[in-house]
């Protein structure tokens, strides 16, 4: 399923250039990719078309991986995401159970981050570089087959790289 679909025109002195912004795309597991984000290193906050981010823009320092109780710098994770990570969020209000089956997925994931994310458009939302699946709960086995496709870190723009040695102190690792 394509979602979205605009051409932008540019006239210059050589011509007519076209581009279409990066289109979305599902596949049958739910999972969503977004090709072709930007990876610039920024100073200033980021506007992101996804919620969570999916990649982008973001900050020149990663977010630590582990699990954390409290939200997280979208730009700060992002700049995770481009290293590898599976960045597992979830709503604020979601079951203390919940959270624990998370907590307990994620921990033992080398490139495992997760935290509270306010406002998403599912109970839980796992991401890696341009890729996005949104499930109603922690136990729905679509997330556990995610964080094991993606466990490796192997398929981010900058594979494998640093986890730790970045901003934050999560609460376990």
């Amino acid at each position: 399923m394509a979602i979205g679909v605009a051409v932008v025109v540019v006239i210059t002195g050589a011509g007519v250039l076209l581009s279409r912004p990066p289109v979305a795309t599902a596949d049958t597991t739910g999972t969503v990719t977004y090709p072709d984000l930007a990876r610039g290193h920024v100073s200033t906050p980021v506007v992101y078309a996804q919620v969570p981010p999916a990649g982008g823009d973001h900050a020149e320092e990663w977010q630590n991986c582990g699990v954390y109780t409290a939200p997280v710098q979208s730009e700060n994770a992002v700049h995770s995401l481009e290293h590898g990570a599976i960045w597992v969020t979830y709503r604020p209000d979601l079951a203390p159970d919940q959270v624990q089956v998370l907590q307990a997925a994620v921990k033992t994931q080398p490139y495992g981050l997760l935290s509270p994310f306010p406002g998403l458009p599912a109970p839980v939302v796992a991401t890696v570089w341009g890729v996005q699946l949104k499930v109603q709960s922690a136990t729905d086995p679509q997330l556990a087959s995610f964080i094991a496709k993606y466990a490796d870190a192997s398929q981010a723009p900058e594979p494998r790289g640093e986890c730790t040695g970045g901003i934050g102190a999560p609460t376990d690792r």
